[in-house]
């Protein structure tokens, strides 16, 4: 397992208004899938629990006790869920090339974190535009696949209409 960061790390959005979808993750593209560390369930907001479903596990959000086993491969960048720097947009790019090279070597890749709608969604939003798919349809394809309300932070939205490489360097800019 390979991480960086430790412990549960606050990097949510304590008042955030969308709750979290049914589906504890969806697939957005043949073994391509988005999800979080929550789910709504017939008695509110239910752990998702990670145990080998699938073969690589990129993390955006922590919570102990929520998998995936030691010995599936995971990576963790902390990220927040709004402004990011350009290290943080520069993991945003490291995570879509690892899940876009895992879709195509026939992996299982899950892009996951807190409920599954902006961090993880920005991943697979890249992820899929690193597979050819272009920025708007990327876009659309996790709104339908996900939730309608993926992809609610505009600037995430920003990053992939700017192009995260551009998006990165104006980030540094303010450094």
């Amino acid at each position: 397992m390979v991480q960086r960061g430790r412990g549960q790390l606050k990097t949510r959005n304590k008042h955030r208004r969308e709750p979290p979808p049914e589906d504890p993750w969806n697939e957005i593209g043949p073994r391509l899938w988005v999800g979080g560390h929550v789910r709504i369930g017939p008695e509110g907001e239910e752990p998702v629990v990670l145990r080998r479903e699938f073969d690589l596990v990129l993390s955006l959000y922590q919570r102990e006790g929520h998998g995936p086993p030691p010995d599936i491969e995971h990576h963790f960048a902390e990220m927040p869920d709004g402004p990011l720097t350009a290290a943080q947009i520069a993991d945003v790019e490291r995570f879509a090339v690892l899940a876009a090279e895992a879709v195509r070597a026939g992996r299982l890749t899950l892009v996951r974190c807190h409920t599954g709608l902006n961090r993880s969604a920005l991943v697979g939003a890249q992820a899929l535009v690193e597979l050819g798919l272009g920025v708007p349809a990327a876009i659309d394809r996790i709104r339908q696949r996900r939730s309608p309300r993926a992809l609610h932070n505009r600037l995430f939205v920003q990053y992939l209409e700017t192009g995260l490489p551009a998006a990165r360097l104006l980030a540094g800019l303010d450094a």
